[in-house]
């Protein structure tokens, strides 16, 4: 099990991500935009660094949401290979069987 501390902060900064989301993309857009000035390109720069640091999505971390566990993930399932082998051999994941030879 995960630190509680280290859960919560990954969910202030998916707050932070989904709040500033659409800023982001927008000054994003205008940066990229050629028809600008580079003295606009850089005060949009600017503009874009002055919003919270965890506001980028590069900053989150994928963790278990059984365990709250960072390594081992697995994205489709939202969970580490732990705490999918524990679900899986108490038989809660259907269609999911431990398997021997």
């Amino acid at each position: 099990m995960a630190k509680v501390s280290m859960i919560q902060r990954e969910l202030k900064r998916q707050k932070l991500v989904d709040k500033y989301a659409a800023k982001r993309a927008a000054l994003k857009e205008q940066i990229a935009n050629p028809e600008l000035s580079l003295s606009d390109r850089v005060k949009l720069s600017m503009k874009l660094a002055k919003l919270p640091r965890n506001s980028s999505a590069t900053r989150l971390r994928n963790r278990c949401e059984v365990s709250g566990r960072p390594r081992a993930y697995y994205r489709k399932l939202k969970m580490s290979r732990i705490a999918l082998r524990d679900l899986a051999s108490t038989g809660q994941i259907p269609g999911m069987v431990k398997s021997s030879w």
